[in-house]
């Protein structure tokens, strides 16, 4: 395993503060290596982008980050708590170091203006000493590296299919070289076939560039080809990470085993798809216990009772799982 370029530790991050605070990220621990893709995968609701926007310190109001730290570990420098930057070192490190592809292209990128002025934008903020012309320059760099024609530079976002305008966004994030990308759900409403086209893209340019992602998606089908790493969360918390192969082969904790199954197999023989019963937790009241125990079929006496801790099972150090059936507590008869 390479080294790592961002840990999170112990995160939590609420809506709201007081008693009536909504609860929405549960003491998260994560670890993102240089080089690596690593999946976050849930139902909506999860907790998903709620962590994406308090590790990079966007979250609107009322969130906020009630505890934790977030270390990215410069290359050249030292280890740095994103937390705890002040507002110009934050604005010197967003999309410097770390940078965040959005959900929805058309809502990100802004309607009146051109590709062109918004990618030379990101440049002109973070090196105010470049010329016009050079940045000009960039930005036809950058639509080469995304596979659009540099004469689509003065359009308009609206002049653009959905797939081009995710992939000026993905363009965008890249501008300044970033250590870290993170992409929010960045292919959710785009066809299956162009999809496919910017996922291998994106895998071309990690080669290429060395940087590291954190894909944020619903789609578990999606990981298992893409990622190198997946963590699942439930109910604001990591339920199980495990290199994208074992998961999908031996997945150990009952809600990644039923996202496994909501989705067919294009080879081997046919399943029934199962898919999960019930509907996912209200954030502002979990029940006891495990938070899946309610919709859990293998769910035994301690799910009630007992919140699981995350830890690795009998025989393994590569994979953690949070479920009493792996961990802390026998497996029911």
């Amino acid at each position: 395993m390479s080294r790592p370029v961002l840990e999170i530790k112990d995160l939590n991050v609420d809506y709201g503060v007081g008693e009536q605070a909504v609860r929405a990220v549960r003491e998260v621990n994560l670890t993102l290596h240089r080089g690596e893709v690593l999946g976050l995968a849930g139902e909506s609701g999860s907790g998903k982008s709620t962590l994406a926007y308090g590790l990079t310190r966007l979250l609107p109001p009322p969130g906020v980050v009630r505890s934790g730290q977030v270390i990215y570990h410069d290359p050249n420098g030292e280890p740095v708590d994103i937390l705890r930057l002040s507002i110009p070192e934050l604005r010197r490190f967003r999309w410097a170091e770390t940078s965040l592809v959005f959900q929805g292209a058309m809502n990100s990128l802004n309607p009146v203006h051109k590709v062109s002025t918004q990618l030379t934008d990101v440049i002109k903020a973070h090196e105010p000493g470049s010329t016009r012309a050079a940045r000009r320059a960039r930005a036809k760099e950058l639509l080469d590296l995304v596979g659009i024609s540099a004469d689509r530079l003065d359009a308009y976002p609206h002049q653009l299919s959905g797939g081009m305008r995710q992939r000026v966004m993905i363009g965008m994030a890249l501008a300044l070289q970033p250590q870290i990308v993170i992409m929010d759900e960045p292919t959710t409403a785009l066809d299956v076939v162009t999809q496919r086209q910017i996922l291998r893209q994106l895998v071309d340019l990690r080669e290429r560039l060395d940087f590291s992602v954190l894909f944020i998606t619903h789609d578990l089908s999606l990981l298992v080809e893409f990622a190198d790493r997946i963590a699942v969360m439930y109910g604001g918390r990591i339920v199980e990470q495990a290199p994208s192969t074992q998961l999908y082969r031996d997945s150990l904790h009952p809600y990644s085993d039923g996202l496994l199954h909501s989705f067919p197999a294009l080879r081997g023989p046919r399943r029934e798809l199962t898919g999960i019963p019930g509907s996912p937790p209200d954030p502002r009241a979990l029940p006891s216990g495990c938070s899946f125990h309610p919709r859990c079929p293998q769910a035994f006496e301690p799910c009630a009772q007992r919140v699981p801790v995350l830890g690795p099972p009998a025989g393994t150090a590569e994979r953690t799982v949070a479920c009493h059936l792996h961990v802390g507590d026998r497996v029911p008869t």
